[in-house]
């Protein structure tokens, strides 16, 4: 079945007006019609929480109120993760979770460039300086099983938006970890440890650089963190990270 996003270059000859009566936009949760392209409906809008300051100037953790001019959260006061500064989008929670887990199992990659705008509005400073934008990898066995990495859907279209250079293929995923969804805190952690690795080919592009590191959903930050360690020590200057998602508290909530 053709959507929207598929099949938009095919049709650009055409003008964005064909396009937009072919396939009018729809709401990013619930696919109903909505006036403006990478919006939410007037019935979804109220229950989507989209993560705004106060936040943990390190890892976008969000506050209730306000703790200061530099306010750091308790895991990264006690764990100060190799990542400079980070941000979230949205809370995951049971009102985003369907959304999330269409985009990210259910091939609903139409929503790619409704997410992406929403990530480049949350973290304009994040953008404004020259980085270089990289995803989080899958292992080719779950990328083949997947058919793609929707890390780097998000990743491509940032950079489209931004015009900011993009390295999709930059890290590998060189071990076929268990997902992360069942695990413990600690198991999280050592599931990842030394799953990653730059590619060897590409490792004088990220030398000296700044990188925007790119992922859907933020749980324990164990695989950004693993990534963010395994991008510095092949010589990156510094590495940001942004996410669409972030899980705010635990719960019973599958990713």
């Amino acid at each position: 079945m053709f959507d929207r996003h598929s099949i938009q270059k095919a049709i650009t000859i055409l003008g964005k007006g064909t396009l937009d009566i072919l396939f009018p936009a729809q709401c990013a949760r619930c696919s109903e019609p909505v006036d403006t392209a990478s919006s939410l409906c007037a019935g979804c809008w109220p229950d989507i929480t989209f993560i705004s300051a106060p936040y943990c100037v390190q890892c976008g953790y969000p506050f209730d109120y306000n703790v200061g001019e530099t306010p750091l959260c308790g895991s990264c006061i006690a764990k100060p993760p190799p990542f400079s500064s980070g941000r979230s989008v949205l809370k995951y929670d049971e009102a985003s979770r369907d959304m999330v887990l269409s985009f990210k199992h259910a091939d609903r990659t139409d929503q790619t460039p409704a997410f992406a705008q929403w990530m480049v509005r949350s973290a304009p400073d994040l953008l404004a300086a020259p980085c270089l934008i990289v995803p989080v990898p899958l292992h080719p066995n779950r990328l083949l099983k997947r058919r793609y990495n929707q890390s780097a859907l998000l990743a491509n279209q940032i950079g489209r938006l931004t015009n900011q250079p993009v390295a999709p293929t930059l890290l590998l995923r060189k071990k076929a970890t268990p997902s992360q969804g069942s695990k413990t805190f600690k198991g999280r952690w050592l599931n990842v440890k030394g799953a990653f690795a730059v590619r060897p080919t590409m490792q004088e592009k990220l030398i000296g650089q700044r990188i925007l590191l790119i992922d859907d959903v933020y749980t324990t930050g164990a695989t950004l963190s693993a990534c963010a360690d395994c991008l510095l020590n092949a010589g990156a200057a510094q590495v940001d990270i942004l996410t669409l998602c972030r899980v705010v508290r635990p719960a019973n909530l599958s990713i």
